[in-house]
């Protein structure tokens, strides 16, 4: 199984992206899917969560009403809507899928930097 992020890298406060993560195999319509992120000297943390049939979401406290999460089986795609974007989201965005706990994924994307910067 492999992931593969991608979205706009440089935002400018206030601003909007979507980042997506296409996923191969052939079994992405049963993972639960996530979006971790990673700030600089930070740890990587929790954003969002997925059930494969869209209807389980999770949010960090930290990004509700900003961020959306969602999927689209049919193109094995994941994606993460962001609004409202403020300097403190810059950070390495991770996808990652098949859920082992609320915070430990068995597949992980190599991740794609989001700076938020006027």
């Amino acid at each position: 199984v492999q992931l593969v992020e991608s979205g706009v890298g440089l935002v400018q406060p206030g601003g909007s992206l979507r980042l997506s993560c296409a996923v191969s195999g052939r079994t992405f319509s049963s993972y639960a899917m996530a979006w971790f992120r990673q700030a600089p000297g930070k740890e990587r943390d929790f954003v969002a969560d997925i059930s494969w049939s869209g209807i389980g979401i999770r949010y960090a406290d930290s990004v509700k009403g900003r961020f959306t999460i969602s999927r689209d089986n049919a193109k094995s795609t994941v994606y993460l809507q962001i609004n409202s974007l403020m300097p403190e989201d810059t950070a390495v965005y991770y996808c990652a899928a098949d859920r082992l706990s609320s915070i430990d994924y068995k597949y992980w994307g190599q991740g794609t930097q989001v700076t938020v910067s006027s």
